[in-house]
């Protein structure tokens, strides 16, 4: 397998999480989404993934994007280590966590967004880490009253093992605290995320444990 991915990238670290839980090992081919006005918009990366997003996973003949249906997939096709519940409503209930920061939260604020903001509509860098903390403390304080009220969450967000909604967690509020986001009014969030990083496999994933980490 291949990884296509970029240290401080969230949705690539999703997938380095997962492929660690599973002690899975991938070569990582590191794509720079700033040098030379972005890797990814490069031609050759576009005929991997015409969307220019990272992670792209290579499987054999097989291409994979987007961090959540990876993860799924390698879940599916190596069922130890399980990432989702056996359970229907767990299933629903880890993925509707992870969805809410892979598709509520993250788009918002990701890179190509926070570029356009700058550069097209020429907003200060106040204005945009305005910007990033508005959008990404309105789904963080919503994940923490869902969390914090709800029996399913243990010691993880569902229960007491890592799930896909815990591979999404972490990297939101490693993201959180590069902006300045006060983490202390999430402390179910806070929580969470210092079990998750406590274990080797979320250690070994971190942007500051990779190759091109800068």
């Amino acid at each position: 397998m291949k990884l296509h991915t970029y240290f401080r990238s969230s949705a690539a670290y999703r997938v380095r999480i997962a492929l660690h839980l599973k002690g899975l090992t991938a070569e990582q081919i590191p794509v720079h989404l700033l040098n030379h006005g972005g890797e990814q918009l490069g031609e050759a990366f576009g005929a991997l993934n015409p969307q220019h997003l990272l992670p792209v996973l290579e499987d054999g003949d097989l291409v994979l994007t987007q961090s959540v249906a990876i993860v799924e997939y390698l879940d599916e096709l190596h069922p130890a280590v399980p990432l989702l519940p056996l359970d229907a409503a767990g299933r629903a209930r880890v993925r509707s966590l992870a969805l809410a920061i892979a598709c509520d939260i993250h788009p918002l604020n990701n890179l190509r967004v926070l570029k356009y903001l700058e550069k097209e509509l020429h907003i200060t860098p106040e204005q945009k880490s305005a910007w990033y903390r508005h959008w990404v403390g309105t789904g963080l304080a919503a994940l923490e009253t869902r969390l914090a009220q709800d029996a399913a969450t243990g010691a993880f967000c569902h229960g007491d093992a890592p799930t896909l909604a815990d591979c999404c967690l972490v990297p939101q509020l490693y993201n959180a605290r590069r902006f300045g986001c006060d983490l202390a009014l999430y402390p179910t969030l806070e929580r969470i995320a210092a079990a998750c990083e406590a274990l080797p496999a979320f250690a070994a994933a971190r942007p500051e444990a990779q190759a091109d980490a800068q």
